[in-house]
């Protein structure tokens, strides 16, 4: 497995990368919810669930893999 673990969302002219650790997943949420939160930001909260549902997605398949292997 990856030392580290990214997620991106482009945006119309923005890009967000999210970079983080295995283990390190509530703080990566956490984020997620901080700048949909801001209202300066153009991150909403359908961004959020979005990139939350792809990490869930991906740790399903890693544990998928431990598993069958």
């Amino acid at each position: 497995m990856n030392a580290s673990r990214q997620l991106s969302l482009v945006k119309g002219s923005e890009r967000y990368v999210f970079r983080y650790a295995p283990g390190h997943e509530a703080d990566v949420i956490d984020a997620f919810a901080s700048l949909a939160s801001d209202n300066v930001s153009r991150f909403d909260w359908f961004d959020a669930a979005v990139l939350s549902y792809q990490m869930g997605r991906r740790l399903e398949t890693e544990l998928d893999q431990i598993v069958t292997t």
